[in-house]
């Protein structure tokens, strides 16, 4: 068996069609997770309980998405076996893998604010990705808070006070906390309209 020493990204962002197209077959998800060390096509089909030619193939489309790659071989009697591994621990897809229509990139390169929305929401959910990783397969116990609430604003100068006196109210906390020793934590603040209700004449731009 040949030397492995390949570097496997905690998790990737899959935003491009092809990866979203891989990920599309339930058997190619649990040969992902098969292959999250280095394994053989056969080796994934008995942890999978597909037959072995049937899981060599989707090994192959995943490898053509840049989802698993050959890491190594080893010689099995006569035959020589090559050894894949999943790129990464954790696969999360973006939402833009589904965006076919250029308006929505245009959008987000003239908002910089809801641009920095997309990118956090993305943030967010390969960070959750991880730490649930984490708690599964490390046993770890993930310290973790998460707070929603919701606002309403009569007018856009009620809006704008009350970032105002958001930002002042977490500012002395992030100068009091921020620059400390220990472990690290990051904190996301975020403010939107709901997405789920329909924009109304009279309501604030």
């Amino acid at each position: 068996m040949t030397d492995i020493a390949v570097h496997t990204d905690r998790v990737r962002l899959v935003d491009d069609a092809e990866g979203l197209q891989a990920l599309a077959h339930p058997v190619r998800v649990q040969v992902l997770e098969a292959l999250r060390e280095p394994a053989s096509a056969a080796d994934a089909a008995r942890r999978v309980g597909h037959p072995r030619q049937n899981v060599n193939y989707h090994v192959k489309e995943l490898e053509r998405a840049g989802l698993v790659r050959r890491v190594g071989e080893r010689r099995k009697g006569n035959f020589i076996e090559g050894l894949y591994q999943a790129v990464a621990s954790t696969f999360v897809v973006s939402p833009r893998a589904a965006w076919g229509d250029q308006r929505r990139f245009d959008a987000m390169r003239d908002q910089f604010a809801l641009e920095r929305l997309v990118h956090l929401g993305e943030r967010l959910e390969r960070d959750a990705a991880v730490l649930l990783d984490r708690a599964a397969f490390d046993g770890e116990q993930i310290a973790s808070v998460a707070v929603e609430a919701d606002v309403h604003f009569t007018s856009e100068d009620d809006r704008a006070a009350f970032l105002k006196e958001y930002l002042d109210a977490v500012t002395p906390l992030f100068r009091k906390y921020g620059k400390r020793g220990g472990a690290p934590y990051r904190v996301s603040l975020a403010a939107y309209p709901d997405p789920e209700t329909e924009p109304s004449e009279g309501d604030t731009p």
